[in-house]
C-alpha cells in the first residue's frame, strides 16, 4: 500500500516566471528528478502553488492558495477542484489533515464528475489509513484526539463513493484487516464478506474468504453464548474447500476444522438444553435435544444428549425404535 507521503503534493506544478498569462510550466516527476515543460491554459496563481509545493514550500503554497479561494469561492470558475485539490495537499504536507478533509470533501461533494473527484477520495483513503494505523488528531496543537471512528467512516465512503473501484476494494480489505488486528471478530467477518461479495474476481478474495472463516470462528465465545459465527463458519468452510482444495489443506481448513465447528454447534444446543431443564421447560429441552441429534448425528454432544433423551423417558416410540434399530447394526458390525 503506498502511504499518504506518495500522494500527498507530487502533483503537478507549474510557474508563471517568464511566460505569458494563461500558461504554465508543468512539472512531473521523473526518475531524474522533477521536469517541466511549458503547457498552454490553468490559472497563474493555481500554477504557482503547484511550483511551490513540487518545491516543498507548503506553507507559502497555502497562503496565496487562501487567497484566491477568497475571491473564487462562489463563483462558477471551472478551476475550483484544482484549487481545493491543491489547498487541501497544502493542508496535508503541513500535517493538517484534518482541515485538509473540509477541501477533499468540497471537491467530493460539489464536482463529482471532475478529474479531481477520484484524486480527492484517494487523499482522503490516504488519510483513513494514518488514523486507524494509530495517528491522532491534532487538538490545540497536540495530536491527542483519537480517531480510529474517523478512520473507519472514511473508509466506508471509500467504498461508497467509488463502488467497484480498485481503490474502494482496498478500503475494504484494509478495513477487515484493521477489526480483525484490534480482535474485534464480529466486524471483521462482516467486513471480509462485503469484501467476498463485491470484488469475486479479486485476487485478494481468497485470503479475504479464508480470514472470513477464522474471524467467524474467533468470534464464538463458548456454549453459552450466540453460536451465529458458527454457523455461518461450517457454511463458509465447505464454500472455501470446494473452491480451493489445495488452499484449505494448506491453511488447516480441513475436515478436522469442521469437526471442531460440528463439535462446538453441538455442545451450543446441549448446553442450551440443560438449561431448559434446570428452568423445569422439558419440552424446549426435548425439542433442543432433538435438533442437535439430528443437526449434528456424529458429535458426542449429540450422544449425550440421546443418554438425556431416554434417561427422562423423552424419546417418542418411533425415535427408541430407530435408536435400537442403529445399535444393533452397530452391534453387528462388532466382530
Amino acid at each position: 500500500m503506498r502511504r499518504w507521503a506518495a500522494i500527498g503534493w507530487c502533483v503537478l506544478a507549474t510557474g508563471t516566471g517568464g511566460l505569458a498569462f494563461g500558461q504554465a510550466e508543468e512539472f512531473s516527476l521523473e526518475g531524474q528528478g522533477w521536469t517541466g515543460e511549458q503547457v498552454e491554459g490553468g490559472d497563474a496563481v493555481l500554477s504557482e502553488a503547484r511550483r511551490l509545493l513540487a518545491s516543498d514550500r507548503p506553507g507559502e503554497a497555502l497562503k496565496i492558495l487562501n487567497q484566491w479561494m477568497t475571491l473564487h469561492k462562489y463563483t462558477d470558475n471551472p478551476d475550483l477542484p484544482q484549487g481545493y485539490l491543491l489547498r487541501g495537499d497544502a493542508k496535508l504536507a503541513l500535517k493538517d489533515e484534518y482541515e485538509a478533509l473540509y477541501d477533499y470533501e468540497a471537491i467530493i461533494k460539489q464536482f463529482y464528475g471532475a478529474p479531481e473527484f477520484p484524486k480527492a477520495v484517494e487523499r482522503e483513503y490516504e488519510i483513513a489509513k494514518m488514523y486507524l494505523g494509530g495517528m491522532n488528531r491534532r487538538w490545540f496543537g497536540l495530536r491527542i484526539q483519537g480517531a480510529t471512528s474517523l478512520g473507519e467512516e472514511l473508509m466506508i465512503r471509500v467504498q461508497e463513493r467509488m463502488p467497484g473501484s480498485q481503490l474502494a476494494e482496498m478500503a475494504a480489505l484494509d478495513l477487515g484487516d484493521y477489526y480483525y488486528g484490534k480482535r474485534d471478530m464480529r466486524m471483521a467477518a462482516d467486513m471480509y464478506g462485503i469484501f467476498v461479495a463485491n470484488f469475486p474476481e479479486s485476487q485478494n478474495r481468497r485470503y479475504a474468504a479464508l480470514r472470513e472463516i477464522f474471524a467467524n470462528i474467533a468470534s464464538y465465545k463458548g456454549p453459552r453464548y450466540d453460536q451465529s459465527g458458527l454457523t455461518e463458519a461450517g457454511v463458509l468452510i465447505e464454500d472455501f474447500q470446494s473452491r480451493y482444495p489445495a488452499e484449505a489443506e494448506q491453511a488447516g481448513v480441513t475436515v478436522q476444522l469442521e469437526t471442531w465447528v460440528d463439535e462446538s454447534s453441538g455442545d451450543h444446543l446441549l448446553d442450551t438444553a440443560r438449561w431448559y431443564l434446570k428452568q423445569g421447560d422439558e419440552e424446549s429441552a426435548r425439542y433442543t435435544l432433538r435438533r442437535l441429534v439430528r443437526a449434528r448425528p456424529t458429535s458426542a454432544a449429540a450422544a449425550e444428549a440421546v443418554k438425556i433423551l431416554e434417561q427422562r423417558g423423552l424419546l417418542d416410540k418411533a425415535e427408541q425404535v430407530e435408536r435400537t434399530g442403529e445399535e444393533k447394526v452397530e452391534s453387528d458390525a462388532t466382530p
